[in-house]
């Protein structure tokens, strides 16, 4: 859930206003390689601060609705962890060209277990635990979203 690059500055970053975590918005859409496309609209994490705090405390996380975690221009590998986050997401890690790289599914709520993203990406969309399995959506799949291009 969180960014831990920057673990020593997330771990002592206090909750952040729920207006200024849910400022940035938009949508995205991942396309299958069988062609069914599946859109999402989103919170986008693209600050220290909101990506520090992700979806930590939130109690739950509607069907068709998720956190992209922004990166910036490089692709870099992540580590993400669940403290402080009560419900059960799949993360799914996205290359710089939009093909997912690696899907972690049913994350363990709270655990500071860490998730990698299991190589080099620029962003992750957080979704509530199972969408991904519902979906069919799988690593090699494409996001469609301004943040990738490919």
């Amino acid at each position: 859930m969180i960014d831990r690059r920057n673990l020593l500055a997330g771990a002592f970053v206090l909750p952040v206003a729920p207006a200024l975590a849910r400022a940035d918005t938009g949508r995205l859409t991942i396309v299958t390689r069988a062609g069914a496309s599946h859109p999402f609209v989103l919170e986008i994490a693209n600050t220290p601060e909101t990506r520090s705090r992700g979806l930590m405390f939130r109690r739950e996380l509607p069907d068709g609705r998720g956190m992209l975690f922004d990166f910036g221009t490089r692709e870099t590998e992540v580590t993400m962890w669940m403290k402080n986050t009560y419900i059960p997401l799949d993360m799914i890690f996205i290359r710089a060209n939009g093909v997912i790289n690696h899907i972690a599914e049913n994350t363990t709520p709270l655990s500071e277990a860490t998730i990698s993203s299991n190589g080099p990406v620029k962003g992750v969309l957080e979704v509530i635990g199972g969408t991904s399995r519902r979906l069919g959506i799988a690593a090699g799949d494409r996001v469609e979203h301004p943040f990738f291009r490919g």
